[in-house]
This record gives structure tokens, sequence and C-alpha cells, in this order.
């Protein structure tokens, strides 16, 4: 009987275990699903934060202006003529000057006078006329019927007895309690303009007899006790064309204005002892004639506002000749009737304008912006007071009413048209492109163009990608079809790592060690751009026609390492010719001969280094995914092609490019992206100027690197603070836009090229 074979053991686990196997991988796909799901989900969620709080700072910018009436009385002391109003930085106390000499500081809430002051005039002698300085500076001057002017600064004194703040207003005389003569004829001043600076006093006058005079009060000090004296200078100037309605002098005691019914007269009088006539014309057509004229915050900008409720701005251009010639800059909103008051903030570029029909309007000149118009009083409106923060106005109607103001206005600077158009600056020759945030001084006026660091974002960017693009493309190409695989795995993570450099160090040696090299040696740099490719090509000329046995000495695939003491010994060469082709071309200094003869400028770390900067660390991603995509076409299309009897660059034309061309195009893209918003490269190889200039030999501010700088120095919530911000959002659209049309353009040669 034969032996029955015994069973052999299933191979396969029992049906348990088979099924808790089942279970466990079940249970890490879903876990791997729902892991990678929520992963996007939040990074998705965390750019949309992050574009959440870049607009919560970013809005208020935008928002408009807004005014809480707050009080409204009758002028403390009524029955006088209001000369003048101000108001302390505090906004608790108001000034209110006279025509009968007498200076009255009331509380702003209700109008109850705190102190009142009857200034020291002569006997018989009445106020003719009266002139405010700066605003900034609290200084006025009354005009006086016998020739002379008393110029007297109102202050306030700021103390805390028992945590409280008392604020004590006083009165101080500049040039002494006795006035000044202003006329030597000691006629009566009809028209007054008064101006402090700190080296003295001018005051500028018509007189009853129709004469233009300036006096100026000359600081001089004693060596011996520090006692302080003045030296008093008076001259005649031509009387103008139009009787004078309104005279001003700037801050800094340079120029002197005269304003007829619509013509003005501009003088210099930087030497006080010899003014000059600079310009005489007119400033309206028509039947318009100038009824208020004020200067903006600084000096240097006029404020005409007309019969005709227009309002204009004006200041001196200097054109190609040196000469000076005051220049219509911009216009703003029109009111319904006369303007009847303006008056300037302090330390912006704003100004306030009422008129005759009890209408106030907020504006700013260099935003370009009426920002707000709102029904004042139900008369005209005689007077106009801005306070030092610019937070409240104080106002006074014909019929004597007071009415205080609080005003609500952070952001005036910020407009479509300042951010992204052309602004005509005070001082400058024409509209430009400009951004300079900050200044040592209270008269700076604000450029916050972002026109020209996104152009500096775009130009290093640019130059990077023309370095980096080549070679990072060429180089996966090799690397990838056909560099022998033993070398491919040198190379590749050899150019990989790179991308682990900090780019604090390569700004560093661009900006200290590249920069220095490239302005010594320029010729040969731009020479090596032209010999190095011709002798790579003859290089690769003369290996062809070399014998075969010598060729097949080196393994297929390794050719390209002898390229490297090629290119060494040409770069070697190309510097070391450097100073003779200096001499034989650009005469001893290419620098020179670039700004001479071709009038371009030079400034070392330029837009080269910070090419070849932002190259190298752009280079390692570029390469690595179009590699990458290069390498992972299939190879049964490369074989086949090869097959087909087709060339490896035939091959590599038709087949590969176009089936890697959607890795490629990704690999360029993230490259610009990285170099859109690379900081540091920048931030140490430029001049970081904001600049609008392609010159390769310039530099640039990018959007990433002034964010940087700025931001350490910026107020909180300040315009400044919030511009910033702003520009952080204008980078993140982009880079959301370029990434975005990126990935449109690579779906779509997926889609075309999948079918190989």
């Amino acid at each position: 009987m034969a032996a029955v074979p015994e069973k052999s053991p299933s191979l396969l686990p029992p049906a348990e275990v088979l099924a808790r196997t089942g279970r466990r991988r079940r249970f890490i796909d879903s876990a791997a699903r729902y892991g990678m799901a929520f992963g996007g989900i939040s990074v998705i969620i965390a750019i949309l934060l992050i574009f959440v709080y870049l607009l919560y700072v970013v809005l208020p910018m935008f928002a408009g202006p807004a005014v809480e009436p707050v009080a409204s009385y009758t002028a403390p002391r009524p029955g006088e003529e209001t000369l003048h109003l101000a108001l302390e930085e505090q906004n608790e106390l108001g000034v209110r000057f006279t025509r009968s000499a007498r200076v009255v500081f009331f509380r702003t809430e209700d109008g109850s006078v705190r102190d009142t002051h009857q200034l020291p005039l002569p006997a018989g002698v009445e106020v003719t006329s009266f002139a405010d300085a700066d605003p900034a500076l609290a200084t006025v001057a009354l005009g006086l019927s016998d020739g002379r002017a008393l110029v007297v600064r109102h202050r306030y004194d700021v103390t805390f007895p028992g945590d409280e703040r008392v604020i004590t207003p006083a009165l101080e005389y500049p040039l002494g309690e006795a006035p000044v003569l202003v006329d030597p004829e000691g006629k009566a001043l009809l028209r007054l303009a008064v101006q402090r600076g700190e080296e003295g006093v001018s005051l500028a006058a018509t007189t009853a007899d129709r004469r233009l005079v300036l006096t100026s009060f000359q600081q001089q000090t004693s060596f011996l006790d520090d006692s302080v004296s003045y030296e008093r200078t008076s001259v005649t100037l031509p009387y103008p064309s139009e009787e004078p309605t309104r005279v001003l002098i700037d801050k800094d005691l340079r120029e002197f204005y005269v304003a007829g019914i619509g013509r003005i007269s501009y003088f210099d009088i930087t030497d006080p002892a010899t003014p000059t006539l600079v310009q005489e014309l007119s400033v309206l057509q028509g039947d318009d004639r100038i009824a208020a004229l004020e200067f903006l915050a600084g000096g240097i900008s006029l404020l005409i506002g007309t019969s005709a409720g227009k309002l204009s701005q004006w200041f001196p251009v200097r054109d190609d000749k040196g000469k000076y010639s005051l220049t219509h800059i911009r216009d703003f909103d029109a009111h319904a009737a006369a303007i009847s008051a303006i008056a300037g903030e302090h330390n912006r570029k704003g100004f306030l304008a009422a008129d005759v029909s009890g209408r106030l309007g907020i504006y700013h000149t260099t935003a370009r912006r009426t920002l707000l118009v709102e029904p004042l009083s139900g008369h005209a409106v005689s007077h106009v007071a801005v306070s030092p923060r610019a937070n409240a106005l104080l106002a006074e109607d014909t019929q004597g009413n007071t009415i205080f103001w609080r005003i609500h206005n952070e952001h005036p600077e910020i407009s479509w048209s300042a951010l992204w158009g052309k602004v005509w600056y005070e001082s400058y020759e024409q509209p430009e492109y400009i951004w300079q945030s900050s200044s040592a001084s209270n008269d700076f006026e604000p450029k916050f163009s972002l026109v020209p660091i996104s152009f500096g974002t775009l130009k290093a960017a640019f130059y990077a990608m023309m370095f980096a693009i080549p070679l990072a493309i060429m180089g996966a190409i090799f690397t990838a079809h056909f560099m022998s695989p033993r070398m491919r795995r040198v190379v590749k993570p050899s150019i990989e790592i790179m991308e682990a450099l900090p780019t604090v160090i390569l700004g560093f040696l661009a900006g200290l060690w590249l920069a220095p090299i490239v302005e010594k040696h320029l010729p040969g740099f731009f020479s090596l751009l032209i010999i190095l490719p011709l002798a790579i090509l003859l290089a690769a000329y003369a290996w062809q026609r070399l014998p075969g046995t010598v060729r097949h000495l080196v393994p297929a695939g390794w050719e390209g390492a002898l390229l490297i003491p090629v290119v060494l010994l040409i770069g070697g060469l190309a510097i070391a010719m450097s100073p003779v082709l200096e001499v034989w071309f650009f005469g001893g200094d290419m620098r020179v001969w670039l700004t001479s003869t071709l009038g371009v400028d030079f400034d070392q770390r330029n837009s080269i280094v910070v090419g070849i900067a932002m190259g190298f660390a752009v280079i390692p991603t570029i390469f690595s995914i179009a590699e990458d995509a290069i390498f992972a076409v299939p190879k049964h299309l490369v074989n086949g092609s090869l097959a087909m009897g087709a060339t490896p660059w035939q091959t590599l034309v038709r087949v590969v490019l176009l089936t890697a061309s959607p890795g490629i195009f990704s690999a360029v893209m993230i490259g610009f992206g990285r170099a859109v918003g690379e900081t540091m490269i920048v931030l140490m190889a430029t001049g970081n100027t904001p600049i609008m200039d392609m010159s390769i030999f310039q530099g640039m501010r990018t959007l990433a690197a002034n964010i940087a700088v700025e931001m350490p120095e910026s107020e909180v919530n300040s315009t400044h603070y919030r511009v910033l911000f702003l520009a952080g959002l204008v980078l993140f659209a982009f880079t959301f836009l370029v990434n975005t049309a990126a990935e449109i353009v690579r779906q779509r040669l997926r889609r075309r090229y999948s079918s190989l």
C-alpha cells in the first residue's frame, strides 16, 4: 500500500492574520490620506491668515478722516476784532490775539478765559497790521501806526503737580518788549510779514506811502558774557505793479513773496542787505482774485485760495540753468464759495481751507487728496487754526462764534497716485517716482512711492535669472542626459547642497569680496563673457579632432570634467589681462570712461554683483527640479527615439525637453519666486538705493530688502509702518499671481505633452 503523502503546510498566513494586516494597512492609508489633507488645508489656512493680517494692518491707511464737533461758543472777550487764533499741543488751551493788542488764553472745551495779557504798546499807537511766522514757532508780530512792530511768542509750560497735567500759558518777546523799528521813515505798516530763524528775525511790510520795506535783525552774541544783541538792516524793495494784499517770508529767511490781486512778486532775500527780484508773474486768470495765501509746512510751497473757491499749490522750481521760478504744481477740488482762510498743518503736508459759506475742507498736497469737506458754520469763516498734532481745529466765523472740533486723520499721505504715480515733490525739477521715508526735519515731505522698490525687485530677479537659468538648465540637461551615472552621483548632490549655504554668507562675500574684484578688473570681466564661450567651443572642437584612441581614454559621460581647467585658465587669463585692456581701450580707468564718455554712473555694488550672487543662490533650486524632470523622462521614449535613428541631441530636443517641459518651467518659476523674495543678498550686495535704472552698473532696492532695512526703525501703526506692510502685501500678491500663472502654464504643458 502506497504511503499517503503528508499535507504540506500552507504558505499563506492564517485568515485572522490577513484580516488584521488589512485593517492595519487601511488604517495607515486613511491616516496618511487625512494627515496629508489636514496638512494641505493647514498650509492654505496659514497663507490666508497671513493675507488677512497684512490686510488688517494695511487697510486703516485708506480709511477716510473724520471730524468730531466738540464745542461752539461766543469768542472769549467779545467785542474785539480777532487777528489770530492758535492751539497748543494738547488742545486744551487756545489763544486769541485782538486788534486792541490783547492776548486772551482760553479753554477750548467751553471758551472760559484762562489768562489775559495786554501787550505793551506805546501810547497813541494803533495796531495797523498783523502777521504770524511759521506755526511751529508760535511767533506773531503786530505792525503799528508809527512804523514799528512788536514781535511776540506764545508758549505753554507743562507741569505735573500731584500727577495732574497743568498747562500754564506765557508770553515772551524775542526782540524785547519795546517795539522795533521796521520803517525808518515811521509810516504806518499796512501789510506785515514776520519770520524767526536761528540767526535772527526778519520783518517785511508795505507802508502807508506805498513803499515795500525789508528789515532784518541779525543776532550777535558777545564772546565775553554771552549776551545777545541784534544788528538791524533795512532796505527798500521795488514796489509791485499791483497793490499788495499779503506778504510772506519763508522760514529759512531766503524767499519773500508779495501778493496782489492776481499777481505774485518773488524775491530772493538770502542776503537781506541786497535782496533781488526773481520773478513777477500772474497766478490767476480772468476776474478771479487771490483771497487767501499761506505757506505749507516747511515754507517751500505756497497755498493759494481764490475768490472763485479754487485752491492750488505753487513752489519754486530750478531749471537747467540753475534759475528758480515759481511754478504751478497742482490743484485741489474747488469750493463753491470764495476761500476765506487757509491753515497749514505744523508737521505734515496737509492743510485746512474754509470759505465764506461756512464750509471747511481738509486736504493733503503730496497725496493730492481732498480728504473731507464739511459744513463748519452757518456764516463765513474768518479764522482757522490747526493744532500742532493736526488732531483738532479752532475756527471763528464773522459773527464772533468760536468752533472747536477734533480731527481723526491718521494717514492723509496715502493715495493711489502717491503710491504708484509720479509725484512732483518739493524742490524737485519734475514729477518723479521716489521712495524716501525718513528725514531729520519735521518739514520733510514723505515719499512713499512703491514703484522704485518694485522695479528694483524685478530688476534684481531679472539679472539673477539671466545668470542662473542658462547655467542651471544646461547643467541639468548635461547631468541628466549625457553625464555618466557615477559622475552624476557626485555632481548632483554637490550642487544641491549649495542650497543649504546661508544667503547672508553669499551676500557678505558678494559685497566685500566679489564687488571690489569686479570693480578692479572690469574690462577683464566683460572680456570673459566673450572669450570664455569661444574657448569652450574651441576646446570642444579640438577634442573632436583628436584621434579616437586618445578620446576613448576618457570614459563616456566624463568629458565635461575636461572643461574645468579650460574655464580656470581662461578666467585667470582674463583677470590678468584686465589692466592691459583698461589701458588700451579705456584710458586706464574704465569707470571714469563710462561716466565721461557714455554718461553712465558706476556703483561698486551693482546689478552685476547682485546677479552673480543671487544667481548662485537660485541655481541649486532650478538645477535640482529641472534635472529630476529630465531624468524622469521614461527610458522607453529615449530608447525608442534612438532606435528610430535619432541622434542623442535630436532625442534631447524633440523628446526629452518636450516631455520634461512642465518640470523645467516649474523649476524656472520657483527659482524666480526665490529671487523675488531674496533679502540678505540684495541687502548686502547693493547700495540699497531706490532708483529706477536698468543699468547693470547701478544698484537697486527691493521690496524685501526695504522691509528688512526700515521695519526696525518704523513707529508701530505709523504711516511708514503700514506702508512697509503694504510692500509685503504687494510682494505676497505678486508671488501668488506668478505662481498661479506658472501652475496654469505647467498644467497646459503637461496635458499637451503627456501623450508622448
